[in-house]
């Protein structure tokens, strides 16, 4: 199979100029360059994750995929009207690759980048009221360096964790479908494959998460429960280990390590305005977290 590779000003059409950020043009902490190779469909999706032997070579893929029409369109679309709050920011518009720890102890998983917050900084959970909540939360309990994530480059760091979106772009009113859904798993399964040997525990942000999880857990070669156990705050779910053979993404002869599974709220405005989620209630899950990995 033959794969293009990144190049700038490409648009999936044209009726709003492409203003996200090329590849390799200096955005900070920018994975990719102009010959990294572009997934356009999902089949070529499957391949390039799973060709992947590293993170830096996965996220620079991930970063520059434009598999789904009406994803890639949304956010371009986003990038060149901007908020109005952000008129003078130039936007990443791009998907949002796996960011933090390279060995990470804790993988945080998310539903899918904010149209004025991932999709404009280039990290995940950076720039909007979600992400301050939850980085908030992990410096409190040690796992984020500073309180705040404002931009790609301000040198905010994960420590021992990693994040991660099950969708990696932007998606109108932050509802993928389930086919954008699934076209963006393979991603998210070659990431757990190369984690996986030091991972210890996998917290899932709302519910559209903790489903999304499954297939690409599968995929990476752990056992996965069935029935598959519900969504729940402060949910846990032991996942046991199989060899690494045995999966459909093999990196190595060796097994995958059990990890264990936690559900948590969504620190979505809606659910901390409301109260559904409080800063302690989040604060317990990642104290939770940290315990599990003594």
């Amino acid at each position: 199979m033959t794969f293009s590779t990144a190049s700038p000003g490409h648009s999936v059409t044209d009726s709003v100029a492409d203003e996200s950020a090329p590849p390799g043009t200096g955005w900070p902490d920018d994975p990719a360059g102009p010959d990294t190779p572009v997934a356009r469909a999902g089949g070529e999706v499957v391949s390039l994750a799973a060709s992947a032997g590293t993170l830096a070579e996965l996220t620079a893929r991930q970063s520059v995929c434009q598999a789904c029409p009406r994803l890639v369109q949304w956010r371009q679309d986003v990038a060149a009207t901007r908020r109005k709050s952000f008129r003078d920011e130039r936007y990443w518009g791009r998907p949002i690759p796996g960011w933090g720890d390279l060995a990470p102890q804790i993988l945080i998983v998310g539903l899918a980048p904010a149209a004025h917050g991932g999709n404009r900084t280039g990290r995940i959970f950076t720039g909007d009221r979600s992400g301050d909540f939850l980085f908030a939360a992990l410096h409190r309990c040690g796992l984020a360096a500073l309180p705040v994530s404002v931009a790609a480059g301000d040198g905010q760091r994960l420590l021992g964790t990693r994040m991660v979106a099950a969708v990696r772009c932007a998606p109108p009113d932050n509802k993928p479908t389930p086919q954008e859904r699934d076209d963006c798993a393979p991603w998210l399964a070659a990431e757990l494959a190369l984690v996986a040997p030091t991972l210890r525990v996998v917290v899932c942000l709302g519910g559209f998460a903790w489903q999304a999880l499954w297939s690409p857990l599968a995929d990476a070669g752990w056992k996965v429960p069935r029935p598959r156990p519900a969504f729940a705050h402060g949910a846990a779910v032991e996942i046991g280990a199989v060899e690494i053979g045995a999966a459909q993404i093999s990196r190595a002869a060796q097994e995958i390590p059990p990890f264990t599974l936690l559900g948590c709220y969504h620190p979505s405005q809606q659910n901390t305005f409301t109260g559904r989620v409080t800063p302690e209630m989040l604060d317990a899950v990642f104290v939770r977290a940290r315990e599990y990995l003594r």
